[in-house]
């Protein structure tokens, strides 16, 4: 206990020269890399997901840790942390670190949240999230972080999303950054670490998925006939689950619930040949969706298109109508679209 004391006691002292105090996950990020692989895997293992995605993200802009911050930091590691010199703390050490314990999948994502497109730090991602679908999240904070978000992107992304709020909240926020002065750090820090536990990790895929989760993922890549067989052997073994597997997949028509934006997004990542035999399959009312929001000349020439097609296999549009799904899928997941099973408030973001 004396000696947990003085450790945390050397904790607040504050560095000199080169040094600099080091606090919080910083701190955590800085024993794990003098333990390493060896001695911090137990560590490691023992952390939830959140510790995991603070400390990986502390690791990973750490910089270098000179040996009198180690010294300060973890007393009884002085005598052999001092003899190796200096530990640097960067992206990769991080990745490399991780993989030794973490599986693949959940590193992959852990490091795409720290690097980021093009290594964008929190608030030029956010700049890059279509405006209802940060809208969404948003309206569902507190009027003041709102506020400090808004003001943190740039002003005619801020301006959609202020469009799209509820108007009673959107005029609580203005009011708020009208009268905002100067964020504090910690504050500001705590809204970014929010945002990318809460937000940024939801846009792709996790693996936290139950297993009709994982189900209903498989039957949306069945063609449609191997997609009714399954479904209608399992509604006579077990009603409930075929049930909840057919509410969660994400259909063709489904797409149908795409806002305008989305949909227009959509359209120009499907290469015309693929959408022509798409929707060559497709019912009435989901043409009509899809031309609704072409313009009237790209309309006739897709109706045109299709039409030239003439008969085509079942296997073609489904395998079309999949890529269609798969294609809107990525967007979602790159924060491009919002993918929902209906107009309400229950969206499924991939």
């Amino acid at each position: 206990m004396a000696e947990a004391n003085q450790v945390s006691t050397q904790l607040m002292v504050s560095d000199a020269g080169m040094d600099r105090t080091l606090a919080g996950a910083e701190r955590a990020a800085v024993l794990l890399l003098a333990l390493g692989e060896k001695h911090g895997r137990r560590i490691w293992e023992q952390l939830d997901e959140i510790e995991v995605r603070e400390i990986s993200a502390a690791m990973s802009q750490i910089g270098p840790v000179t040996p009198g911050m180690l010294e300060r930091l973890f007393v009884d590691f002085v005598k052999k942390l001092s003899t190796h010199g200096s530990l640097t703390g960067n992206v990769d050490v991080t990745e490399r670190l991780l993989n030794t314990f973490l599986p693949m999948d959940r590193v992959a994502i852990i490091m795409e949240e720290i690097r980021g497109p093009a290594g964008r730090n929190m608030w030029e991602k956010l700049s890059n999230v279509q405006e209802n679908v940060l809208a969404n999240y948003l309206k569902n904070e507190y009027p003041q972080t709102v506020a400090v978000v808004l003001s943190k992107i740039k002003a005619d992304h801020a301006a959609r999303v202020l469009s799209i709020l509820p108007e009673d909240l959107a005029l609580e926020v203005v009011n708020r950054m009208l009268k905002m002065e100067a964020i504090q750090k910690e504050v500001l820090e705590k809204v970014e670490q929010t945002l990318r536990v809460e937000f940024m990790s939801n846009l792709t895929n996790t693996s936290r998925r139950d297993s009709h989760e994982m189900m209903a993922d498989i039957f949306n890549n069945f063609d449609r006939q191997t997609e009714a067989r399954f479904i209608a052997a399992l509604e006579e073994e077990n009603r409930d689950s075929a049930e909840r597997i057919k509410t969660l997949m994400f259909t063709f028509d489904d797409l149908m619930k795409l806002d305008a934006a989305s949909c227009q997004t959509l359209l120009r990542n499907v290469e015309k040949d693929r959408l022509a035999i798409a929707l060559k399959g497709a019912t009435d009312a989901v043409r009509d969706f899809f031309f609704s929001n072409m313009s009237a000349r790209a309309a006739k020439l897709m109706r045109d298109d299709m039409e030239a097609l003439g008969p085509i296999r079942l296997r073609d549009v489904d395998e079309a109508q999949a890529g269609m799904v798969a294609t809107a899928k990525d967007l979602a997941a790159k924060g491009e679209i919002m993918l929902s099973k209906s107009k309400g408030d229950d969206e499924l973001i991939y």
